[in-house]
């Protein structure tokens, strides 16, 4: 399997077309639910093209933003029009280039479940944010509820079996509230709550939400990529077939994620 098909995200413009646009209105949603107050600093985890860090800027009147991503490319897209407060840096999340306790929040948007750890890039989360600091991040409801994509696995599946084991709505255990609640537990977090953020995912025609999965990064598109042609093309009018187009042609879909949060208290348990 190439890297391609094992999900790896790398360029900024492609990820805007194919899920930027969505996370973007998770980010602002997820923010307002925080409440954070003004003047803190933030650190954004695998910041992407900058869809938390915008939001927090733009609501937070932060002291500063820091995101850290492993992606040059998408470092790059994030600075591009970024807000004055905000710096990128190619990071990892394993091992972030922040001091202890640093930080007054940490934030990650979309990233927990393609970590090869998750316990221990939360545990370095849980490192550098202060005493009564927040560790927050939110993920998709691959499993129950994000629409455009559970309908395209089963299209996926119904043309080529094999997909299955890339099928993202099996992949990703971690993203359902139970998981994410019992992962900030057992890193030493307290008042942790989990909420579900829903937002439209409208898209104005077929191709609207076909193309974005030719762009070849990310495990939807890493699958299609690896296609050979002729299957290619029975995905694509299954998939037509499948979805709910309006008589303008739109296809309006919802897309749930689930957001958690969490305190870190004066004192960690064995420190």
């Amino acid at each position: 399997m190439d890297e391609q098909r094992c999900g790896v995200w790398v360029v900024g413009d492609s990820y805007e077309r194919y899920m930027g646009r969505w996370s973007r209105l998770v980010a602002e949603r997820f923010v307002a639910w925080l409440g954070c107050a003004d003047g803190l600093r933030w650190l954004d985890v695998g910041c992407g093209t900058g869809a938390l860090t915008g939001a927090v800027a733009a609501r937070c009147r932060p002291r500063a933003v820091l995101g850290v991503d492993p992606s040059s490319g998408f470092v790059a897209s994030a600075r591009v029009g970024a807000p004055a407060v905000a710096r990128f840096v190619v990071g990892d999340a394993a091992s972030l280039p922040v001091p202890d306790e640093g930080c007054d929040v940490v934030g990650s948007g979309l990233v927990l479940n393609f970590l090869p750890a998750p316990g221990a890039a939360l545990a370095e989360a849980v490192r550098v944010v202060r005493p009564g600091g927040l560790v927050a991040a939110y993920v998709w409801d691959y499993a129950d509820g994000m629409e455009f994509l559970s309908r395209f696995w089963r299209a996926a599946v119904a043309v080529d079996p094999s997909a299955v084991e890339q099928d993202e709505t099996r992949r990703f255990p971690v993203c359902r509230p139970e998981p994410l609640r019992a992962l900030w537990a057992e890193a030493g977090l307290v008042d942790v709550a989990v909420t579900p953020i829903d937002v439209d995912t409208v898209f104005g025609d077929f191709d609207d939400l076909w193309e974005p999965f030719l762009a070849g990064q990310g495990p939807a598109p890493g699958f299609v990529s690896g296609l050979d042609p002729v299957v290619r093309e029975r995905l694509h009018e299954t998939l037509r077939a499948a979805v709910p187009a309006r008589e303008d042609g739109s296809i309006a879909l919802t897309a749930r994620a689930w957001a958690v949060r969490g305190r870190r208290p004066d004192r960690l348990p064995g420190r």
